[in-house]
């Protein structure tokens, strides 16, 4: 569709409403050269508008429109406009950021061996073993976890399976901080890991049937943003405390969620789902304002019809129909992609990594530097996922991880096969990983989960993407837990060239396969799909 076009003709309620509901100054005109033929002073200027764009005829009324000393003034209905569409993304932003605070504990959680290891081996005496058991468990038990909140949050609710998760995260957390012997730890581990599990499934679709298109890519990557400032908070409290009081402050973590929980709703599509159109109609209201009936009505009556359409209940079976197993399999694509660049092995093997590079800084702090380069580059890909698109930060993500995955292997090889003395370029290590992670955080990190909760189509979502996020900790599991003695294997070296080459595979795999969703709603991103695997299956 040409975005020259002044009133958009989408039969989505959701892109209409976010198109209409907009200001003066976004409405584009047909082209560049109308708009050079509009004088900016005296009275010229209502006749070139009634004459160029006949649906701003209102506008030529000497109430609406006052030109005075070559000013134009914008009529007040058009400012109310504007007021309320950004008063209609405020209940989105406190949906998106009390679910991503969920999304911050468990970035917590998932950093909380490194820091905690040292003291925590000390004071428990574990034995290596025990200890491999310990880093272990909380991989073994996401993945346990997303297969149980599948039906979950079909048969519960999107917002009550968030609040079984983050009571799983403090349950946790207390049993750690209590804990006096080996068991006690295993089944806090344990305990947060199926939290982590549910969680990560959870919150994507949450958001996904919440946002709208306009802003479902910046705020969609807020859960990406808050994970990694718990991911740095955590390592910066393994620099003050103890593993007893790192996990104390996860417990007081968990609770502010305990608040916004009451006033965030439900989403709208899981009310269509049980047939509860009342709840679902509050909810839209709740979230676009009472004030945009037209909108509301638009996007309830869509949901209504997509419901009437697909009101068989849902088998496992479906999701390996033709309508939906080509966008399943492009989310378990991203998944594994995604964790074949080797984001969690470089992450959980850090400071190991840093101690063989033989460089002049103390590793801890190379390892701290990573985590706020980690921490600040999502905020930047929020900036840019809704101008760019997704595929194009996947684009830049995968080319900035070929780069320094190469480079990063070279350097291994060099330094252990040929033993060349590289002391004087030992900032390439640090500098390769600031932007590897950079890399990652800006596009393959956040786009997978976004996606899922966006091109899955209504009818599978939950059970299709509790397999994503299975799928995708297995993954986690199979690396992290391969990498040791792969690299003992091949080499460092070896290593960083195979994720280099996953990551070549990954970028061929994005300009095939990957869909673009930027600005769509989902019941577009569901037709669009759908038509193009009938088309498909036609030819």
């Amino acid at each position: 569709k040409s975005d020259r076009q002044l009133l958009p003709t989408s039969d989505s309620s959701t892109s209409s409403a976010c198109a209409t509901s907009t200001n003066l100054s976004s409405w584009d005109f047909q082209s560049d050269s109308t708009i050079n033929k509009i004088p900016m002073k005296g009275t010229m200027l209502k006749d070139d508008l009634r004459i160029t764009v006949p649906e701003m005829e209102p506008l030529k009324k000497k109430s609406e429109m006052n030109v005075t000393e070559g000013k134009q003034e914008f009529p007040s209905s058009v400012e109310q406009l504007y007021y309320k569409d950004t008063q209609k993304i405020w209940p989105q932003l406190i949906a998106a950021i009390a679910v991503s605070w969920v999304s911050l504990v468990v970035g917590y959680t998932s950093g909380y061996t490194s820091p905690a290891g040292t003291s925590l081996r000390r004071d428990m005496n574990l034995t290596d073993r025990q200890y491999r058991w310990i880093s272990g468990s909380m991989t073994t038990s996401a993945l346990m976890g997303s297969l149980v909140g599948g039906p979950l949050i079909e048969y519960v609710g999107r917002k009550w399976t968030l609040l079984i998760s983050n009571m799983l995260f403090l349950i946790g957390w207390i049993v750690n901080y209590y804990a006096q012997e080996y068991w006690c730890i295993f089944v806090s581990k344990w305990t947060v890991g199926y939290g982590v599990g549910i969680a990560t499934l959870t919150i994507p679709v949450y958001l996904g049937e919440t946002l709208q298109p306009k802003v479902r890519g910046t705020l969609g990557l807020l859960p990406t943003a808050f994970g990694n400032i718990g991911i740095l908070i955590c390592f910066c409290m393994g620099n003050l405390f103890e593993w007893r009081e790192i996990a104390g402050i996860g417990a007081l973590l968990s609770l502010p969620f305990l608040i916004p929980i009451w006033i965030i709703p439900e989403t709208a599509h899981w009310y269509v789902s049980k047939g509860k159109s009342n709840e679902s109609r509050e909810t839209l209201e709740w979230l676009m304002g009472k004030t945009n009936q037209n909108a509301i009505n638009k996007e309830h009556q869509e949901l209504l019809k997509r419901r009437e359409t697909s009101n068989e209940k849902t088998a496992i079976s479906d999701i390996f129909t033709k309508t939906n197993l080509k966008p399943f399999m492009i989310i378990l694509g991203l998944m594994f992609f995604q964790q074949m660049s080797g984001i969690n092995a470089v992450i959980f093997h850090t400071t190991q990594i840093f101690n063989d590079t033989g460089s002049n800084i103390e590793s801890s702090i190379q390892t701290t530097i990573v985590g706020v380069v980690n921490f600040i580059s999502t905020f930047i890909a929020t900036i840019f996922i809704d101008r760019l698109g997704r595929k194009a930060l996947l684009y830049i993500s995968s080319v900035a991880m070929i780069v320094t995955l190469g480079i990063l292997g070279t350097y291994f090889y060099l330094v252990n096969v040929t033993h060349v003395n590289v002391s004087t370029y030992s900032w390439i290590p640090l500098a390769s990983f600031i932007i590897y992670v950079l890399g990652f955080s800006f596009g393959f990190g956040p786009v997978p989960w976004l996606m899922m909760g966006e091109i899955l189509p209504t009818k599978i979502r939950g059970t299709a993407a509790s397999f994503s996020t299975a799928f995708n900790w297995m993954c986690t599991a199979i690396i992290t837990t391969a990498f040791p003695p792969l690299r003992d294997f091949i080499g460092s070296h070896g290593v960083f060239w195979f994720f280099c080459f996953m990551t070549i595979l990954a970028l061929v795999f994005t300009i095939v396969s990957v869909p673009e969703t930027k600005g769509q709603s989902l019941e577009d991103i569901e037709r669009e799909l759908g038509s193009k695997n009938s088309a498909g299956s036609r030819k």
